[in-house]
């Protein structure tokens, strides 16, 4: 077994971006694409942002035992890791570094124990994390406020992870979830 890097954080406090400089700094980490049940949004791409599965194709999958841990993040609307995409990584000689949800994020510390450094980043307030998911433009309103009331319980799981990295200045944010990584990888 391998090392993996898991990153999670309530939608819009920046973890995609930070995941997105961090590949970019690290030859050894692959990112993990996930399966989703829901839809593309904009420009994404099958087997490039996620794994995109019709509701029944992903229910099949977790019936087969495919998924190391998948979660219903909202309904009718499911996430989840597929055993494929680890071996995959791992099989290249790579770190994985996972982008998930807040619960998935749990789920995978506990599978992974301390192969895996656990890293919630947090937006500075919840006000912040609300005006960051307008800017996107790729939502509708219901699904923003969705988002925003899921954020408060999300918070609330940071103490679950490893380290909790404040993303109020993205600069910063990356420069000190390097410092985290650089002790992880040394060990």
């Amino acid at each position: 077994m391998g090392k993996v890097v898991i990153f999670s954080a309530p939608s819009g406090s920046g973890k995609t971006t930070i995941v997105r400089a961090l590949l970019e700094r690290y030859d050894r980490f692959e990112f993990s694409i996930s399966a989703t049940s829901r839809a593309p949004r904009g420009a994404e791409q099958h087997g490039r942002e996620y794994y995109f599965l019709t509701q029944e194709e992903f229910r099949a999958r977790v019936a087969a035992d495919a998924f190391v841990e998948w979660e219903e993040v909202y309904a009718g609307c499911c996430y989840g890791t597929l055993r494929s995409e680890v071996e995959r990584i791992w099989n290249n000689g790579h770190v994985i570094l996972f982008d998930v949800d807040v619960m998935g994020g749990i789920h995978l510390k506990r599978i992974f124990g301390d192969d895996a450094c656990s890293i919630f980043i947090m937006p500075p307030s919840v006000e912040e994390l609300r005006r960051r998911l307008e800017g996107r433009g790729t939502d509708a309103p219901e699904v923003i406020e969705k988002r925003v009331a899921k954020a408060a319980f999300e918070i609330e799981q940071a103490p679950a992870f490893d380290h909790t990295v404040v993303n109020d200045d993205l600069a910063e944010a990356v420069e000190r979830t390097c410092e985290v990584l650089n002790e992880f990888l040394a060990r």
